[in-house]
């Protein structure tokens, strides 16, 4: 292996770019999928119905002890082989990452509801509004306030576990590095570049969160 390349990058740029758009795409997915069933799970945990507060507390809890290339792999491998056909590299890491994310998702919203003083849902039922109303009128708003800061960061995290769909062959921005780098014999330049790459995009989103927080405590 010779002298550091800054060649084989250039030319391998498009075929990065691809990758790197399944990474954010993964990452968008994992955020809102894993946000929206995030809610519903919160509000299920704090419901008076025991079978539904029972239910997203099993849930939670048993995500939350799974790793998540192990769901990965059982949509990859074991769900086609009960539905007769196969789901596919991007859908089996889609599905992961929602169903996976929506557990810490889910913890983070309900310590932001709960964050919301009682006498606020109190004033809304005494205003006229519906207990739903008062959730998403009310509590919700002020509930994301709070608790935008450590979505943020559980969002950095998503980020940076796409490169988990590695395993199931799926061509997220490492692994087509990695392709690049085995085809070229250019594996320093690449894992170099995903390296700096990775830090970049973390450290600015990391930054942002920081002056978020600062805000929001001013």
């Amino acid at each position: 292996m010779g002298a550091f390349d800054f060649g084989v990058i250039i030319k391998s740029l498009p075929l990065l770019w691809e990758g790197m758009q399944i990474t954010l795409l993964l990452t968008a997915f994992g955020i809102l999928g894993g946000v929206a069933l995030g809610i519903l799970l919160a509000i299920m945990r704090r419901s008076r119905l025991f079978i539904l507060r029972a239910f997203a507390t099993f849930y939670v809890d048993l995500l939350r002890s799974l790793p998540l290339v192990l769901l990965i792999f059982w949509f990859y491998f074991l769900v086609p082989i009960a539905v007769g056909h196969p789901v596919g590299g991007f859908y089996s890491a889609v599905i992961g990452f929602i169903l996976f994310e929506a557990a810490y998702f889910c913890e983070i919203i309900r310590a932001g509801i709960e964050s919301v003083r009682s006498g606020q849902m109190m004033a809304g039922l005494a205003s006229g509004l519906t207990r739903a109303q008062c959730m998403r009128l009310i509590v919700l708003p002020q509930a994301f306030r709070a608790m935008l800061p450590v979505m943020l960061m559980q969002s950095i995290n998503i980020f940076k576990s796409t490169s988990l769909v590695y395993v199931i062959g799926l061509r997220d921005f490492l692994t087509a590095a990695d392709l690049i780098g085995g085809r070229d014999n250019r594996l320093t330049e690449m894992y170099a570049l995903v390296a700096v790459v990775f830090f970049v995009i973390c450290w600015t989103a990391s930054q942002g969160v920081g002056l978020l927080q600062r805000r929001i405590a001013s």
